[in-house]
C-alpha cells in the first residue's frame, strides 16, 4: 500500500505549479498579436492626390500626375475632383485610371472643363449638396463642402462657390477632404471628423497657424495636413503638428510623405 504524506503531496502542488506557470509564459509568448486594423486604408500619391479604400471600393481625389502614378494601384469606384485647377483636374491622367464603371464627382466649374464622352459618368455637385451611393456593396454618403479664399490679397485664387470641399461618410467614419480653402467659417463647424486632409501652401491656400487654428476648433480625431506645397517650397508641417498637439493632445496629426520625388 502506498502512504502519501503530507511532504508528498507538498512536492506535487509544487510540480503541478512550476507547470501552470510554464504553460502561462508559453501562451504568452506564442499568442498573436492583436492589432486594431482601420477600417480605411490611405495612399498618399503626391501634392492633392490620394487614395482612400474600403473593402472593394477604391477613391481616387484629385487624380494628376500621369498614369505611371497609379501604377499597380486597383481601379476606382468614385474619382473626387475638387476643382479646375491643373493640380486637381488633369484630362490626360483622368482618361488613364477612369473605368467605364467609375463615376466621377465634380463641381459645375469642372464638369463644364470635361468632354462629353465622360458626361454620362458624371454626378455634379454644388456646395451643401448631398449625395448617397452604392458603388461595389459599399454605401457613401459625400457631402459637398465649401472652399474658398478669405484674405483680399487671394480672392482672385478660389472664389466662393466654384470648388468643392468633400466629407465621406463612409465605414462608421468621416472623412474631410479640404481641397483648396483657408479656414473659412464652414470648416470651423464641422462635426465629428474621424480623419481630416488639410491644405495648408500659401499663397494659394493658408498658413500653418491658420490651418493649426481650425483644426482646433473642429477637432478631428485623425489631421493629415497634405497639399503643403507653396511658392516658397514645402510648409512646415512639423510646425503645425507641434502647434495642435502643445494645444490639444487628442487630435493625432499623422505627416505622410506626400512628395516622395522632393
Amino acid at each position: 500500500m502506498t502512504i502519501i504524506t503530507y511532504k508528498s503531496l507538498c512536492n506535487i502542488g509544487y510540480i503541478v505549479f512550476l507547470f501552470s506557470l510554464c504553460l502561462l509564459f508559453t501562451n504568452c509568448n506564442t499568442s498573436p498579436e492583436k492589432k486594431t486594423k482601420e477600417p480605411i486604408s490611405i495612399t498618399p500619391i503626391s501634392h492633392g492626390t490620394l487614395i482612400l479604400e474600403h473593402r472593394d471600393l477604391v477613391i481616387y481625389v484629385d487624380p494628376v500626375g500621369g498614369r505611371n502614378a497609379f501604377k499597380d494601384k486597383k481601379p476606382p469606384g468614385i474619382i473626387l475632383i475638387t476643382d479646375n485647377h491643373g493640380d486637381h483636374l488633369n484630362l490626360e491622367t483622368l482618361n488613364s485610371v477612369i473605368t467605364p464603371d467609375s463615376k466621377i464627382i465634380v463641381p459645375v466649374a469642372v464638369s463644364n472643363r470635361l468632354p462629353t464622352t465622360l458626361q454620362s459618368q458624371l454626378t455634379v455637385m454644388s456646395n451643401n449638396n448631398k449625395k448617397t451611393m452604392q458603388i461595389q456593396g459599399v454605401s457613401v454618403v459625400i457631402e459637398a463642402i465649401p472652399m474658398y479664399n478669405l484674405r483680399e490679397e487671394a480672392l482672385q485664387f478660389h472664389e466662393k462657390g466654384r470648388g468643392n470641399g468633400y466629407v465621406l461618410n463612409l465605414a462608421d467614419k468621416r472623412i474631410y477632404i479640404s481641397g483648396d480653402t483657408e479656414d473659412i467659417p464652414e470648416m470651423r463647424a464641422l462635426k465629428n471628423i474621424d480623419y481630416a486632409f488639410v491644405c495648408m501652401n500659401l499663397p494659394w491656400t493658408m498658413s500653418i497657424e491658420s490651418a493649426a487654428s481650425a483644426v482646433l476648433e473642429f477637432e478631428p480625431k485623425h489631421v493629415y495636413p497634405y497639399h503643403y506645397r507653396g511658392t516658397n517650397g514645402l510648409s512646415d508641417i512639423d510646425k503645425f503638428k507641434g502647434i495642435v498637439s502643445s494645444k490639444n493632445g487628442n487630435i493625432d496629426v499623422r505627416l505622410l510623405n506626400w512628395y516622395p520625388n522632393r
